[in-house]
């Protein structure tokens, strides 16, 4: 946690263990330094699917993964400033909520109140977990918003939900329109990747895809003609509309 904070927080929702660390570690360890408090709601801890190193290991157990994939989730929320990780343990492959499960969800989303959320693409051939957790997160943004929801409870505003990027872009439709430079924590999110030992063949695939990014942030920030250095950077698509008052 910062020293000070801002008053603000982000709301990330993830499907597994993992995913917040690869996919928004770094907007998770930037916001949580410029004094956001950010909670991280973990659906599954990926213990079934995304755990094959663990699996592999003689005698291996079910329990046994999902506590290593909790242990792995809890040191990398330590390294990114995550307030709160919120383990809902749903299992996964399939992951399933059921109303009540939602609800819970909802009263996260109430509780924290985020300035914005984030969560996954929104069509995930690969992995339906990822797209069905972002199905979620949006039936339960709008179940928060209703006033007929538990009536006299604070409901929510209209915060931006972000879907950060997918492990195959080309084959979910995931275009970014917003590229996040987090170069100054960058250590931060190394550290949290390294966390995740049971998908350790992932942690040089998404130190590139940060610096793809970096590339990007750098050409849409100027290019050539004074663009913004950046070493790393993540890349993020917005589902709704912004209101400004200028550009």
């Amino acid at each position: 946690m910062p020293a000070e904070t801002s008053g603000k927080t982000a709301l990330v929702i993830s499907a597994h263990a993992a995913d917040f660390v690869w996919r928004c570690g770094g907007a998770i360890a930037l916001h949580a330094e410029k004094g956001y408090a950010v909670t991280v709601a973990c659906l599954s801890f990926g213990e079934r699917g995304e755990s094959a190193k663990l699996w592999k290991e003689p005698g291996m157990t079910l329990e046994r993964v999902k506590a290593a994939r909790r242990a792995e989730a809890e040191r990398a929320a330590e390294a990114l400033g995550v307030q709160e990780l919120i383990a809902f343990d749903l299992g996964d492959y399939p992951l399933h909520l059921e109303q009540a499960d939602k609800f819970r969800l909802v009263e996260v989303i109430r509780r924290v109140q985020p300035a914005f959320m984030l969560s996954h693409s929104a069509y995930d051939p690969y992995n339906t977990d990822h797209m069905y957790a972002t199905q979620v997160a949006l039936e339960a943004r709008m179940i928060a918003q209703a006033w007929g929801h538990e009536p006299g409870r604070k409901v929510l505003g209209a915060p931006q939900l972000y879907l950060f990027e997918p492990h195959q872009t080309e084959q979910m439709g995931w275009k970014p329109d917003v590229f996040l430079d987090i170069t100054p924590v960058w250590a931060r999110k190394r550290a949290a990747i390294e966390c995740m030992a049971g998908q350790e063949h992932l942690w040089e695939y998404y130190t590139r895809v940060a610096e793809n990014r970096a590339n990007h942030f750098m050409r849409n920030s100027g290019g050539q003609s004074g663009g913004r250095k950046a070493r790393y950077a993540e890349g993020f698509q917005s589902v709704f509309p912004r209101t400004v008052d200028e550009l």
